[in-house]
């Protein structure tokens, strides 16, 4: 009975996705006219791509890391094979593209390892700048879909190994398997479990941590490149952006084969299992005639069901919570609740900046010496642009009218930079922030219609919209104990769903002459958005220094434990900042329609990694817990010089996210020894 016990427990959530990949496969079986080898054949190598790229996913997931550069890979390897660098139908050509797919592949994920294992820095941090480095070299290579890739590739990969029998599709993820099960054998193999299981203990005992790290990540590479060589034989052309839609994709099947975010648990075959089961969730959305615009929907869902799933242990935060409900409810049953009991001490501010504390009396530029010197990298970093900007552009930096443009420029990093700020101080992330400002611009115009009187009910809307976005993060992250980043990358793509739904693919609305003349006149030289920015940043730093709320943020970054025993309520907390986040991207959605003149698709991509490389820039620390709202503003003016400085330059539009790349990395690898 222990055996089958230890079995199941061992082995049950690769169970139940085979189970449920059974159930989806009987339900296209009862549904289809006919199920041929040709059905099967196009099954197999409709998940092939995804299987592959979580195959490496899961390499990194089980070291104990995130990779979010999986996408801009595949994307890579496929605009490099249909660049015209190989042009022949030989076997020849599909041994050389097999060779190059890895290559490229592979030397994305040396330097992920290389950043993680010897720069030390967060692999989260890692990945999200090399993301975005790999999409704009991505982009200087193919700017717009084209190219052709060797017709080899679709000869031998769409093709069968025996004919009629075995589909070359599950031959590649059959090897990669065997491939799988050979690395596990090897001592880097015992190293990758132990090193995710606990690394310090790890380290202690003997293990290489970088040269597992590398390792690691390397082969991940490898992976991506050989699911964008399969992705090519797919397509038979180059796309920059075909890769981006996987990300969600490749971590949910990752979580749905069972493998543990945190690292340490899982394996390959329920990496497989889960990306099948998802293409075969598309796959039944389209047999019963419901638009492809649900597929996102459908993957963010399944991500979170599949999470809370795996984490419904006896020591899961929701039990915890459950838990603490069912206490709170017999002490005030029993009059025992602190506010039963009338005045209680003070709680213990952890944080240090507790108002009745020695330090207040202590001048300023004592008390926030830490933060200014901190913030000195972005001051100067401010002062070096401007005077590039002077000499490369012949713009007169001295004049009002320049200000006057980048500050309107800033507006929108400045909002964002409150809300992502708040989350990263806790230790959390935010990557929902791109749909929730476009859903949040597309329902505004959708609403407003070009009208002014629609504001009064549109704007509440859009605002009440954006806290139940927020609301939603905070418990997945706060109640349910999800990952910050998972929580939020699924939400994100429920959101895509949501806003392609509403807008049938195309958005075509105009905002209100109201938010346009916000964000595009001008009084006295002055555009009227400016006005409001000052009120914005003045409250901005009062909240965050001088307020109670402020104080329970750093101190649940510093150490969350710690301030929960100390009297914070650390999960109200947790809430609250996810809800200020949203809220911050749902106004940034309405002032861009305003300054763009329409809403589109996509409006907030360009967003994600400036909001968080402004907070890293500016001093922040990426693991919660140290910051200023000044440092970071100063990391905000930064950055939008260095727009204006590109934009005038007439360098590609390309080269803008290899050096906000660059710049995150930088500033965190600068910062990253006072950071300990």
């Amino acid at each position: 009975m222990n055996q089958q016990y230890t079995l199941l427990h061992k082995y049950g959530n690769l169970i139940t996705a085979f189970v449920v990949l059974l159930i989806l496969v009987a339900i296209i079986i009862a549904t289809s006219a006919g199920f041929s080898y040709f059905d099967v054949s196009l099954l197999a190598s409709g998940g092939t791509t995804l299987a592959l790229a979580a195959l490496g996913g899961t390499l990194v997931i089980l070291s104990g890391g995130f990779d979010l550069s999986v996408g801009a890979i595949i994307s890579l390897v496929n605009v490099v094979l249909a660049a015209g660098y190989i042009d022949d139908s030989t076997p020849a050509a599909f041994a050389a593209s097999f060779a190059l797919a890895l290559l490229v592949g592979a030397a994305c994920g040396f330097v992920n390892g290389a950043l993680v294992a010897y720069a030390r820095i967060q692999p989260i941090v890692v990945t999200l700048s090399t993301m975005f480095i790999i999409q704009g070299i991505t982009l200087l290579i193919m700017n717009s879909p084209g190219g052709t890739v060797p017709t080899s590739l679709g000869t031998y990969l769409m093709g069968d190994v025996l004919p009629e029998l075995f589909p070359a599709s599950l031959f590649l993820i059959v090897l990669s398997l065997l491939v799988w099960a050979w690395i596990k054998k090897t001592p880097f193999g015992l190293h990758l479990y132990a090193v995710g299981g606990n690394p310090d203990a790890a380290q202690a005992v003997g293990v290489p941590l970088a040269r597992s790290y590398l390792l690691t990540y390397t082969l991940a590479g490898a992976f991506y490149g050989l699911a964008g060589f399969f992705l090519s034989a797919q397509t038979g052309s180059g796309d920059p952006l075909v890769g981006n839609s996987l990300l969600l994709s490749v971590f949910a099947a990752i979580v749905i084969g069972g493998t543990r975010l945190g690292g340490g648990k899982g394996g390959p075959v329920g990496s497989v299992l889960g990306a099948f089961v998802l293409m075969l969730i598309v796959n039944i959305l389209l047999l019963f005639n419901i638009s492809a615009y649900y597929s996102t929907i459908a993957q963010g869902g399944v991500l979170i069901v599949a999470v809370m799933i795996g984490g419904l242990g006896k020591d899961s935060e929701l039990r915890k919570f459950l838990r603490l409900l069912g206490h709170r409810w017999r002490a005030m049953r029993q009059g025992r609740l602190a506010s039963q009991l009338g005045p209680q001490p003070k709680y213990i501010d952890v944080s240090g900046n507790s108002p009745d504390s020695q330090d207040s009396r202590i001048s300023f530029f004592k008390k926030h010496r830490k933060d200014l010197r901190i913030s000195l990298p972005a001051l100067a970093g401010l002062a070096i642009l401007l005077v590039a900007t002077q000499v490369l552009l012949g713009r007169n930096v001295y004049e009002w009218s320049y200000w006057n443009s980048m500050l309107v420029l800033s507006t929108f990093l400045i909002i964002l930079a409150l809300g992502q700020g708040v989350v990263v101080f806790t230790g959390g992330l935010d990557l929902s922030i791109p749909w929730t400002i476009a859903l949040s611009g597309i329902l505004f115009t959708g609403l407003t219609q070009g009208s002014n009187e629609a504001l009064l009910y549109a704007l509440p809307v859009i605002l009440l919209i954006g806290v139940l976005i927020g609301l939603s993060n905070g418990v997945m992250v706060a109640v349910l104990g999800i990952s910050p980043i998972v929580a939020t990358l699924a939400s994100n793509g429920i959101l895509q769903g949501i806003a392609l739904l509403y807008s049938g693919g195309t958005p075509s609305a105009f905002p209100s002459p109201s938010i346009s003349w916000l964000m595009t006149s001008r009084i006295a030289g002055i555009t009227p958005v400016i006005v409001l920015l000052l009120i914005f940043v003045i409250c901005s730093v009062f909240l965050l220094n001088k307020t109670r709320f402020g104080r329970h943020v750093y101190a649940t970054g510093s150490n969350l434990n710690t301030a929960y025993l100390s009297g914070v309520p650390t999960r109200r907390v947790l809430i609250l900042v996810y809800i200020l986040s949203s809220v911050c991207a749902a106004v940034t959605g309405i002032l861009l329609t305003g300054f763009s003149g329409q809403a589109s698709l996509g409006m907030g991509d360009d967003y994600l990694l400036p909001s968080i490389a402004v907070i890293v820039v500016g001093g922040g620390l990426i693991t919660g817990g140290r910051g200023h709202y000044l440092g970071i503003l100063a990391g905000v003016l930064l950055l939008t010089t260095l727009q204006i400085l590109l934009a005038g330059s007439g360098l590609p539009y390309a080269v803008r996210p290899i050096l906000f790349g660059i710049v995150l990395l930088g500033a965190v690898a600068m910062l990253r020894e006072r950071a300990r």
